[in-house]
């Protein structure tokens, strides 16, 4: 956090974290700015979707609103003013998990004043069932790595968190709404490196033309270039916390990281997967470019090792069923 004081004025920049409030990435992209705050001004410590129509704003004590925009412009209501701030808005032009901006002024009894703004998602009740299905940790050029995820029922993915704990706590990846039908393969790629790379969020499943895109299942990009670590935890989380699914995977003789320990025990403490060490996670020794980490689709989910298995070379198969012929170590 950076402070710039000139006088009686201090203005603030601090990006939104579970340090300010739990639920903070609950709703709130880490976009966020305050400014223009007076020497003791209240502290914003997050917010929250509460329900599709509701956005709350958490202060350290009492305010009222001086003045609130939305980006994209919404009819909104305030509902109740204090340490929360409750504001109900229209989102019928909306679908859920939009990404809104929002810049509040408000002021406390003592006239201290504080300008905030955030980003955060809107509410999405409809997010579908699903399971990460198959998974490419090597980087070969033009193959980049990518996450593959099936959709067990239809629903909208806005506002679902992709998480791989080898890089940290953030989200590598927050979806934008998009409907999907079950057994659909939604395929993210988390290096952007050709020409003709679009986003699937629509109804036409051929419009990238990168490598390894798939005419059959939903192709997006990640920006940049972000290296997906064969020892991981990964797994995808709604907008409370709770993880619809992940996999622990890992190469022999590897220690975690603090951040893959941190999730997963969580996800061993949400019944996600059956152990929180190394010896618990999918071997990934033997996985290439071409020999992707795949799950055994069709069967009962375990949570467990005996779920996944390493293809045979050329037996990647992203936007589609997974080849069932396994390497032989």
């Amino acid at each position: 956090m950076k402070r710039f004081i000139s006088g009686r004025t201090m203005h603030i920049i601090a990006a939104c974290s579970l340090a300010f409030w739990t639920v903070c990435y609950l709703s709130c992209s880490t976009e966020a700015t305050l400014m223009g705050a007076s020497a003791s001004p209240p502290v914003f410590l997050g917010c929250r979707t509460p329900a599709e129509e509701e956005v709350n704003f958490i202060f350290s004590r009492d305010v009222k609103v001086a003045s609130m925009y939305f980006d994209p412009p919404m009819e909104t209501e305030i509902l109740g003013q204090g340490q929360t701030v409750i504001v109900r808005f229209d989102d019928s032009q909306l679908p859920g998990g939009s990404k809104v901006t929002a810049d509040i002024l408000v002021e406390d009894s003592r006239r201290n004043t504080l300008n905030v703004l955030v980003s955060f998602y809107t509410r999405n009740n409809r997010m579908p069932s699903l399971v990460i299905n198959e998974i490419r940790t090597a980087y070969s050029r033009p193959r980049v790595e990518f996450i593959e995820i099936k959709a067990l029922s239809a629903g909208n993915l806005g506002a679902m968190r992709l998480f791989a704990a080898y890089t940290g706590d953030e989200p590598i990846y927050i979806f934008p709404p998009i409907e999907v039908k079950r057994g659909e393969y939604i395929v993210v790629h988390t290096r952007s490196i050709e020409p003709g790379l679009i986003d699937e969020t629509g109804t036409n499943l051929n419009l990238s033309r990168g490598t390894d895109s798939s005419p059959n299942g939903r192709d997006l990009w990640m920006p940049g270039s972000t290296k997906l670590h064969e020892t991981n935890a990964i797994y995808i989380m709604d907008q409370d916390d709770k993880i619809l699914d992940g996999v622990l995977i890992a190469s022999a003789n590897t220690r975690w990281r603090d951040s893959i320990t941190a999730a997963a025990e969580e996800m061993v403490s949400q019944g996600i997967w059956t152990g929180s060490e190394p010896g618990d996670a999918v071997n990934t020794d033997g996985n290439t470019a071409t020999r992707t980490i795949n799950r055994i689709e069709n069967r009962a989910n375990s949570h467990s090792t005996a779920d996944w298995y390493i293809t045979v070379t050329s037996g990647a198969t992203p936007g589609r069923f997974n080849n069932p012929n396994r390497y032989i170590r």
